[in-house]
This record gives structure tokens, sequence and C-alpha cells, in this order.
């Protein structure tokens, strides 16, 4: 590796809330974030459940993924000390923003109109704009209209004046039918932080904001770029909801429970985050404070089944493998930590469990392994890069997540989960990873600086 990667910067919002402290009393606590939703009807379905924000326009403000993108990037880059006019790639996770493509159908979009009254009021306020950060040199003059620019082409109508044009078709949502496509939000999300740089959108499902960060890492770690912008997102909506919902995939009791012998199923959840990854040269020389190194990376594909993992978590295995030989330590000696992918399926638990043991043969049984998604739900496209953080933050607050809603253990899983509680621990390094449908895998070691 030619360059060392840092983290300077992140924000992260759940359904526990805005940043790092929402995390530490929400999944540091684990306590699960699931109740009953109104964010949609969801009569149709066989369960109500998410791991999603209040509804109500107090408690959703702005989480159009647009809107909490945005929001996650400015916080990131103020906590690494980066403004606009910064070059920096801009890599995104996400599968687009299906709302309001939802809305526009139900509401009869064969004949131009954009829905009803109260899908109308369903539309999010706009979000303040954010100030320019720095003086005004001539190159941040530019970003910043380049900003002011975007901000006026994503910025939608208020509820109020949606609801009094409820004859006509909804400017905001007809313009955020174009949300749908994931490469729209990576180039909205680089406008709005007025970012000089390539973008670039992963769709590959639940790994797709692991990779983002895994390109960031190789472009900084190949001298290619000093700083990247690396984000994802996905918030609770109906059409992947029904989807999982007809896959039988979701709970039925309302509780995700990893790794337990009554596990049911997932649950899925609200997440957004964004992280600031730089060459440690660059950070060191603009005087930056790094929060965490990234060590080691992994990427590989079994290709066993469409939605199913491979039963001996082949994949996961050599991804995780790859990473920690990046990291210098193949056999995972210096190894404290383990985030796992741990959706609470019948087939991902038991992979995964037996992925961990075929990488780390000597240690699996030693090193103590979570899943958070007990506590936020699945967060999709949002997984990698929000668990990132969690993983992160694990390292330097010197405390493990639990996986929560542990009950009786199951024979196929047999390594240290952390049930229930929270543990204290002085890990230095640590593993997060990730699995999606079409048999791909991530691994990412992050070290404690």
């Amino acid at each position: 590796m030619s360059g060392e990667v840092t983290v300077t910067g992140f924000g992260v919002r759940t359904a526990f809330g805005v940043g790092a402290d929402a995390l530490r009393r929400g999944v540091f606590a684990g306590v699960p974030s699931f109740t009953a939703t109104t964010r949609f009807d969801t009569g149709p379905y066989r369960t109500a459940v998410a791991g999603a924000a209040p509804d109500g326009p107090e408690g959703v403000e702005g989480w159009a993924l647009r809107y909490a993108l945005a929001r996650c990037g400015v916080e990131a880059l103020d906590m690494a000390g980066l403004r606009a006019g910064a070059e920096a790639a801009v890599l995104l996770g996400v599968a687009g923003d299906h709302t309001s493509v939802t809305r526009y159908w139900r509401g009869g979009g064969s004949d131009g109109r954009c829905g009803s009254v109260v899908a109308r009021r369903a539309v999010p306020r706009a979000p303040e704009k954010q100030p320019v950060r720095g003086v005004s040199t001539d190159t941040e003059r530019v970003a910043h209209a380049g900003t002011a620019a975007a901000r006026e082409r994503v910025t939608d109508a208020s509820p109020a004046a949606d609801t009094e044009r409820a004859t006509d078709a909804s400017p905001a949502d007809t313009r955020r039918v174009g949300d749908a496509v994931p490469a729209r939000l990576a180039e909205l999300l680089a406008g709005e932080l007025g970012l000089v740089g390539p973008r670039l959108t992963f769709t590959n499902a639940c790994v797709a904001s692991a990779a983002a960060v895994i390109h960031g890492c190789r472009l900084i770690s190949s001298g290619r770029i000093d700083v990247a912008v690396c984000g994802g997102g996905y918030l609770v909506e109906e059409e992947t909801f029904g989807k999982f919902d007809s896959g039988r995939a979701l709970s039925r009791d309302g509780m995700v429970r990893p790794f337990s012998a009554d596990r049911s199923g997932l649950l899925l959840g609200d997440g957004v985050a964004v992280v600031v990854l730089e060459s440690a040269e660059h950070a060191r020389r603009r005087g930056a404070r790094s929060l965490a190194g990234v060590v080691g990376w992994g990427a590989a594909s079994d290709a066993h089944h469409i939605a199913q993992p491979h039963p001996e978590g082949v994949g996961l295995a050599r991804a995780a493998r790859q990473a920690m030989r990046l990291a210098g330590d193949p056999d995972g000696a210096t190894l404290d930590y383990v985030n796992a992918h741990g959706t609470g399926t019948k087939y991902n638990d038991g992979a995964e469990t037996r992925g961990l043991r075929a990488a780390f043969p000597e240690r699996a049984e030693s090193i103590p392994v979570s899943s958070t998604k007990s506590t936020t739900g699945h967060l999709l496209e949002a997984a990698g890069v929000v668990e990132f953080v969690i993983t992160m933050l694990a390292l330097t607050d010197g405390v493990l997540p639990p996986t929560a809603g542990f009950t009786a253990p199951d024979p196929e899983c047999d390594l240290d989960y952390v049930p229930n509680e929270p543990r204290r621990s002085d890990a230095r390094r640590a593993l997060t990873v990730n699995a999606a449908f079409g048999g791909a895998n991530t691994a990412l070691v992050l070290e404690r600086p």
C-alpha cells in the first residue's frame, strides 16, 4: 500500500437520531429502534414494524434521502475541516429514492398527475441552506455559485404550497421522481457540498456503501486522489418494504435476533452516513485529526445464489482474508472485534459464522462478534458505511456494541456474540463485514490511531 488512509470526519443519522451520541444511546446501549411505522399504509403487509425515525413533520424533518445525505455530508466536512471548493471524489452507495415514484403511480401517474393531497403533504420541506465554509477565494466563489445553483435545482416546494396546488401535478414530486436514479443522488450531493472531483455511485445492494468506501481507499492508497467523500443511504419506504415482505424475509415478532436459535428474519431501518477519507500525508499537512486508520479492505463474490449466501460463507471468508492480508495480519492475530453482517435470517447467520471460522480458524472463538442490525435494522445500501461509523466508535470509545435480542444459542452459531449488553474493550483493530444478494461480500479493517 503506497499511501495510508485515514478517516477525518463523518456524519450519521439512523432511527435513533443524528450523530454519534444518538448511536451511543441506541446501538451501544442495545436498545432496538423498532416500532410500527405510519410512513405509509402497512395494512397490506405481514408486519408494520421497522427501524424508522418517528413520523410527522417534526420527527422526520428533511428526511428525503437527498437532504439526509447532504446534511450528513455537511457534518462530515465540518468535522474534517474541509471547505467548499475542495478537490474530493464523491462515492455513494444507494439504490435511489423511490418514494416519489411510488406516490406517482399510486396517484395515477398515467394521466400526468402525481398523487393526492395526502401524498403532497408527505413531501418534506427543503433543508436550510448551509453557509459555505472558509474565505472567498476564486475557487470557492465558483464552488459557491455551483452549490447555490444546485440548491435551487433541488429545493422542493413546501408541503403547504403543494397542498394549495391540489388540482395540479406536483412539481415537487415530479422533480423528485428523478431521485430514483442513483447517479443523480451522487451528483446532487457533490453539488450541495461544493466539491470538485469525480463522482461515482455503487448500486450493489447491501454492500453498496462499503464498496464506495473500499473504492475510495483504493484511489487514495494508489496516490490517484487525496480525499474521498464516501457515503450511503436508505430510508424506509414502501417499495422495498413490500418486496422484503413478499419474500417473507421480515421478522414475524417485531424483533431482530441475530445468531439466536429463534431468529425469524430481518427488519428494515433508516440509515444515512458520510465519511471523509484522506491520505494520511494530506491530513497531516493540513493539520487534520485522524479518527481512525483504514488499514485493510477486501471484496469477493461466491456467486452461490441470487439471494442466499454460500452455506460455508466462502465469499465472506475470502473478503475478510484479503482485508487482513492488506493489514499485514493474515491470521487475524491483532483482530479485537468483528462487526458482523448479522441479518437475523435463517441462512445468513450460520453461513457467516462458518465464514468467520474459515477466515480465522485459530482465533474465531476468541474474537467478539456482534450484529448492530439487532438495533438499527437492516439499512440495505447504507449498511456498510453506517456500520463502518459504528465500528470506528467502538474503537474510539472502548465499548463493543451488543447483539440485542439474543435469546437461545443456536448450535450453528457458536461464537462470542456480545449478547444483549455492551462490553468495555481496549480494542485497537476491528473488522466490519457485509454481504449482499448475488454473493457479494466486503470487509474493512479499522485501526485506532
